[in-house]
């Protein structure tokens, strides 16, 4: 099957083994999201790595999203699977935002190393992880890749990095700007998420 759809032309679309990966040495931290009811911005935050083919190889891309009102805070692309561009992705999103509540990753060892857990900690903020195997517990941004790779990236033959960037900022843009989504009351991301906010202010 493989060598059909490669001769076709054709990629599956999920995420490519390795995007992610456990590693040995580093703690795991438990899932806090069970019977949670995630209901207001900043309350939980979620981040993930998949991977965007281009014509020599891959490149790796992590975001990070609002739980609550499914925005894209931020975003950052890699040729290398270094935690660097995740804790800069992190970071951003932090001075934006201010911290969330709760951050919620998988086991990969970008999000049990050092450099991402001290960046969470000293924000104040409580580490969340998926248990093994349960893709389901990062349902969402599950949900963002796939969404982004039919509708933008295997739409086209990407070169490199700078053309991988384009399309991504692009379709990220449409997604939080525009895109209306069926559990925000047909709302884009940015504008469900400013409402939250304005709402807790009022409170």
């Amino acid at each position: 099957m493989r060598r059909l759809m490669a001769r076709m032309g054709l990629e599956a679309i999920c995420k490519r083994p390795g995007a992610s990966r456990p590693h040995p040495q580093h703690p795991v931290c438990p899932y806090l999201l069970r019977k949670l009811v995630i209901d207001r911005p900043d309350q939980v935050w979620c981040a993930d790595i998949t991977f965007v083919p281009v014509r020599n190889g891959f490149l790796y891309l992590v975001a990070s999203m609002d739980w609550a009102t499914r925005k894209v805070l931020t975003w950052r692309l890699s040729n290398t699977m270094h935690a660097d561009f995740c804790v800069d992705a992190l970071n951003e999103a932090i001075a934006k935002h201010g911290p969330p509540d709760i951050m919620n990753t998988d086991q990969g060892g970008q999000f049990t190393g050092s450099a991402w857990i001290t960046t969470l900690t000293e924000a104040g903020v409580r580490i969340s992880m998926d248990r093994r195997g349960r893709y389901l517990d990062n349902i969402f941004i599950e949900r963002l890749w796939r969404s982004l790779k039919q509708a933008a990236i295997y739409l086209e033959e990407i070169n490199d990095g700078f053309q991988a960037r384009r399309v991504i900022k692009s379709w990220m843009t449409y997604y939080n700007t525009k895109r209306p989504h069926s559990a925000l009351d047909r709302c884009p991301p940015d504008q469900a998420y400013r409402t939250g906010l304005e709402e807790q202010k009022a409170a």
